[in-house]
């Protein structure tokens, strides 16, 4: 019996692009073992990234640019109008891209074998970033899933997320009913593994990396590391930015369960940080994140919450 490819939309996200989009999408093309139809949503952008990319898709039987809406200014808005937008019914996989990355020749397809494998609805990967002195490190996001990890962190890159069907069209609907709402959640790839895990779709995250992740200075979101990093997240939780998107995201995300169902601590107040605090290790996976999220929730607790 002949051996069927799997056919997989990927999403890509694009935004003045126009100095990596070539590498990254010779990248997707070059993906063995499936069959690849691309969609690209461009966020109006001010270096010609709109005509190469309907140039890129005239020229390619593969290829669809969705009509512009307006502008998502934001990456998880471009995506949040890819997932609304695009036909997913004729695929049996759904992906999504940046447009800066270098994606491994085997990517999609160790992607298909794992959701097989492991029986799962969704897959996100290990990467490796890279940087323009040519300095490399993995980033490492595969550690044990937890209780809470998917209220206040991502699966990792969303540019490593492959969705099977029947996770994609679920996560589409709620975009299309929830659409007015998350025009105000910042990071989609939170959004979309938090709506997985809180209604009961199985996540698996691959050690293996699938993809070479660029840094550069326009990274709305890049790599995690460092002290700076520890510092830029203190003060977006000082901010209130970030409790507000742990509270917005579940709230979206748990909006078909009763009361019952949902988290005790999704008030946010001073009681409930000061109880996360104590059980970090269910709310972050790597063990450095868990110690840093119970010092944040207490000393948070302690000078009182700010919530934007």
């Amino acid at each position: 019996m002949p051996h069927i490819e799997p056919s997989i939309a990927v999403l890509l996200a694009a935004y003045n692009g126009v100095q990596w989009l070539e590498e990254q999408l010779n990248s997707i093309q070059a993906q063995v073992g499936v069959a690849v139809t691309i969609f690209i949503s461009v966020d109006p952008s001010t270096d010609g990234t709109e005509a190469w990319c309907d140039r890129y898709a005239k020229g390619h039987s593969n290829v669809a640019l969705l009509p512009p809406d307006r502008p998502c200014s934001g990456a998880a808005r471009n995506f949040f109008h890819l997932i609304r937008n695009t036909d997913l019914r004729p695929f049996d996989l759904v992906a999504l891209a940046d447009q800066d990355d270098r994606w491994h020749r085997e990517k999609l397809r160790r992607a298909a074998r794992c959701l097989d494998e492991y029986a799962v609805d969704a897959y996100s990967s290990n990467v490796t970033a890279f940087w323009p002195d040519g300095s490399t490190r993995i980033l490492n996001k595969a550690q044990p899933q937890v209780r809470w990890d998917h209220h206040f962190e991502a699966a990792g890159p969303g540019c490593t997320y492959v969705l099977k069907k029947n996770f994609a069209t679920f996560l589409q609907r709620k975009v299309q009913k929830q659409w007015p709402q998350l025009q105000e959640v910042t990071l989609h790839d939170w959004y979309i593994y938090a709506l997985a895990r809180t209604n009961e779709y199985s996540w698996y995250i691959d050690p293996i990396p699938g993809m070479d992740y660029r840094q550069h200075s326009n990274n709305q979101v890049g790599a995690n590391v460092g002290w700076a990093a520890l510092v830029s997240r203190y003060r977006t939780i000082k901010s209130g930015w970030w409790l507000g998107q742990v509270k917005l995201i579940e709230d979206l995300t748990n909006q078909d369960r009763g009361a019952g169902q949902r988290p005790a601590w999704r008030q946010l107040r001073r009681t409930d940080l000061l109880a996360l605090s104590l059980r970090a290790t269910q709310c972050r996976r790597r063990r450095r994140d868990q110690l840093f999220f119970g010092i944040l929730c207490m000393a948070t607790a302690v000078v009182g919450a700010k919530i934007k």
